[in-house]
């Protein structure tokens, strides 16, 4: 995934919450915007906070698909 195609999932409104969907079967849960961090000069490296004070640094490289958690995917080309 590109951090482009990230940054408008991200912002899209209304937020739709999702799952980035990563390569190595994992899930991780996006539930508002406040959850995940994208640096302005970011390429690749993004931070998503869990629950109490559990994080996730992901490399984009990894995400396979965003999930929204109504069921519906958007897979990645990038």
């Amino acid at each position: 995934m590109t951090i482009e195609k990230l940054r408008g999932v991200v912002q899209s409104k209304p937020f739709r919450p999702f799952y980035l969907c990563l390569a190595d079967g994992r899930q991780i849960r996006v539930p508002s915007p406040e959850y995940i961090f994208v640096q302005p000069e970011a390429q690749r490296t993004i931070y998503v906070a869990g629950s109490g004070e559990e994080g996730h640094w992901i490399d984009l490289l990894l995400v396979t698909s965003v999930t929204y958690t109504n069921g519906r995917s958007r897979r990645s080309r990038g």
